[in-house]
């Protein structure tokens, strides 16, 4: 799928590429959302493997008082109940949490597309290593969303991630 030594993950090129970089539109979209509302930039988005969008969201820790609702999951519960989801592509700003991490494994959701994982390095690996499909895009503005943020609001960062500072 890629050119990376493993197989597991790739840089976005070519057509699939193009069509990744215009899925992670959506979950941009609700990382801004986050953002603007005085939460943390990250979003997702669940879409068919036809490119239908099945649901989207976004971190929303901060403006529901809710550890739980973090982008993928809040993307998740948006789509709705389906009998399977191994017909469906996750598309997240960020690298997945474990607990993200384990919601894609949990589900069977095949493929995970995740925008940016140089601030944050998540489960990917560990979802790549167990079957799912991941493509690592390195997107510029979704770096460019995580590091604004974690140099302004260094505080709630650490404690999205589970850490002290």
């Amino acid at each position: 799928m890629n050119g990376s030594p493993e197989g597991a993950t790739g840089s976005g090129t070519g057509q699939s590429g193009a069509m990744d970089a215009e899925l992670l539109e959506a979950a941009i979209r609700e990382a801004r959302a986050g953002r603007a509302e005085g939460g943390i930039p990250i979003g997702a988005a669940l879409f068919h493997v036809d490119g239908t969008l099945l649901g989207s969201g976004h971190n929303r820790r901060v403006q529901d008082g809710d550890p739980s609702m973090h982008a993928e999951t809040a993307a998740f519960r948006d789509a709705g109940r389906r009998a399977t989801y191994r017909d469906t592509i996750m598309v997240t700003t960020l690298s997945p949490c474990w607990y993200c991490s384990g919601l894609v494994r949990q589900f069977n959701i095949g493929r995970v597309v995740i925008g940016e994982a140089r601030t944050f390095h998540g489960g990917h690996d560990w979802l790549a290593e167990h079957g799912v499909a991941v493509t690592v895009l390195d997107d510029a503005e979704c770096v460019s969303m995580m590091t604004e943020f974690i140099a302004a609001e260094p505080h709630l960062w650490f404690e999205d991630i589970g850490e002290t500072p």
